[in-house]
Formats: structure tokens, C-alpha cells, sequence
């Protein structure tokens, strides 16, 4: 059987969209193919938002595993579709609830709170949710000076030093963003000196610390279309930068590093949107026990954050 060309993956993909009545939302770090034929583009937050609003019946979720766990906590009555059950979140595995309690057992006056980067278990266990995009937001909404965030030590790190409270965090991070390194943003910066330089927040202190925004791949588009800067350095998965020069063609965008490629986010192919919407898989369900407790800590989230 011959390989569909791109024109006829869309069409079909756009076709049966509409017979299942289906929303396709993609994360910022996907392929590019994959983020052109999406409804809906952008970070952990807007996705999260998008999911909460959607009307249509199915939800075809483009990124990993946290994610459409997410939408499918938020849109119990929805079928929520990831089009590749291995596209999982190496950060998200690395704090179970063992962990999270031996925290709390540390901390018992803190107060608990689960990067959107986790499990829907983990999610069922804490306080509030957050994003990179409304960490410190959060953070700083939480009538408490002592916080236990999950699991991402750099973006916990990053909201103490914004918030001024004390961060108790497990030890997990993001491998792809462990590849951006600060001499490499500092022999760009010498490149191209009128650059702005915008990272995320699940970058090294070091990283962070030379760079002129930190801010979270939503952040990220916001601050590209309103800056009078031509130039920036990209200091994230390289996925953003497509997002960014379709957004802003006139504009350069350059990766703070090549090598930060989320193997996981790239899992999801054309042929796999198509595969799903024919066979109605990967359905995501979440025990009503956890989806319930989980819904909490999101709704939390979703109320402080503006």
C-alpha cells in the first residue's frame, strides 16, 4: 500500500475531524506539520484553558502524557485521544507519591503544589496546580511562606528567588532544557549582541541568571510580537522557534541550543492524528477517584490565574 503524501494526510485528517466532531490541540514544541493543522497551538496553560471550553465531543491532544491527562480530568464527559501512548514526560516519572508524601512528612506546614508536568495522581495529591506560565502567580496568590512544588527543581528554585517563600522541591527536571547551556548563550549573545534572549523557566540557575526574559513558551509568543527587538535567542525545545517565525515572519529566531530536542514531543506524526481518529485511540480515562481530587487542585489554578 502506498504512503499518503502530506495533502491527503490533512484532508483525510480534516474530514474525519469533522464527521467525529474533533478539536485538535497541539503544543508549542510539536512538528510543524503537526502544528499547522491544529485548532489550537500554544503552552501547558492555554492548552489546558482550550480544553476546559472546548465543545466539541473528542479531543485529540498532540503533545504527552501529562497533557492529555489533563484535558481528560478537565472534560470527564469528552473523549480525549493521545495519538501516541508512548509520548510520556521523563520530568513528570520523576516524583511519585511515595516521594511527594516523604515530602510532606519534611514539611507538614507547607503548602503542596504540582507543576502541570506530573501525574494525574500527583495532581490529586496536592493543593494547586500551576504552569510554568502561573508559577509564580500561584505561588504568591498561596497564603503560605513555605511551598512544596513537584516536581521540577529549576522552576521551583526560580519561584522562591521571584516569590521571596521557601521552596521545598524533589529532584526532577527537564532533560531537553538540561541541553541549553549558558556558554552557548553567551557565544550567541556575542553573535548577535542586540539579541533578546528569552528562556524557560525549567532552564539551570545559570541559564536564567544572562537571560533577559524568563518566561514560558505562551510568554514566549507574547513577548516576540510585542518587542521592538528583530532578533531573539530561543532558550527552549527548538519547536518553538517554528511557532515563532510563522507568528513573526519578519522577525529572527535563533535555538540558544540545537540539541534541545523533546524526543518525547516529537513522537506525534501526521499518519498517527490519522490513525487515531480512525480507531478512536489512545482514549485516556482517569479513575473518578483521582480525576476528582486531580480537578481540585486544577480548578484552583485556573481561578487565581489570570
Amino acid at each position: 500500500m502506498p504512503t499518503m503524501g502530506k495533502d491527503d494526510l490533512v484532508a483525510e485528517i480534516l474530514d474525519l475531524k469533522k464527521q467525529k466532531n474533533a478539536t485538535i490541540l497541539a503544543h508549542n514544541y510539536q512538528h510543524p506539520e503537526v502544528q499547522d493543522i491544529a485548532d489550537y497551538l500554544g503552552d501547558s496553560l492555554g492548552l489546558s484553558r482550550q480544553a476546559a471550553k472546548t465543545s466539541s465531543e473528542v479531543i485529540v491532544f498532540c503533545g504527552v502524557d501529562f497533557m492529555a491527562e489533563t484535558a481528560a480530568i478537565l472534560c470527564p464527559e469528552k473523549t480525549v485521544l493521545l495519538p501516541k501512548k508512548d509520548a510520556g514526560c521523563p520530568m513528570s516519572n520523576m516524583v511519585d507519591l511515595e516521594g511527594l508524601n516523604k515530602l510532606k512528612r519534611m514539611h507538614p506546614n507547607a503548602a503542596t503544589v504540582a507543576y502541570v508536568n506530573s501525574s494525574a495522581l500527583i495532581k490529586a495529591n496536592v493543593e494547586f496546580c500551576c504552569t510554568s506560565a502561573n508559577a509564580v502567580q500561584i505561588c504568591k496568590a498561596i497564603n503560605n511562606d513555605e511551598i512544596i512544588m513537584v516536581p521540577d527543581k529549576y522552576l521551583g528554585s526560580y519561584v522562591e528567588a521571584q516569590t521571596g517563600k521557601k521552596i521545598y522541591t524533589s529532584n526532577g527536571f527537564c532533560p531537553t532544557h538540561m541541553k541549553i547551556l549558558a556558554s552557548d548563550i553567551r557565544k550567541l549573545k556575542s553573535e548577535y549582541p542586540d539579541a533578546e534572549v528569552l528562556v524557560h523557566p525549567e532552564c539551570t540557575q545559570d541559564v536564567i541568571e544572562i537571560s533577559d526574559y524568563v518566561v514560558s513558551t505562551g510568554g514566549m509568543s507574547k513577548r516576540a510580537r510585542e518587542s521592538p527587538a528583530q532578533t531573539f535567542i530561543i532558550g527552549t525545545e527548538t519547536g518553538m522557534n517554528y511557532r515563532l517565525k510563522q507568528d513573526n515572519p519578519k522577525k529572527n529566531f535563533i535555538p540558544a541550543s540545537d540539541a534541545a530536542i523533546c524526543p518525547n514531543m516529537k513522537k506525534t506524526r501526521l499518519e498517527d492524528i490519522l490513525e487515531s481518529l480512525k480507531t478512536m485511540r489512545e482514549k485516556i480515562t482517569i479513575p473518578k477517584n483521582i480525576r476528582v481530587d486531580a480537578k481540585k487542585s486544577i480548578d484552583k489554578m485556573l481561578e487565581i490565574s489570570v
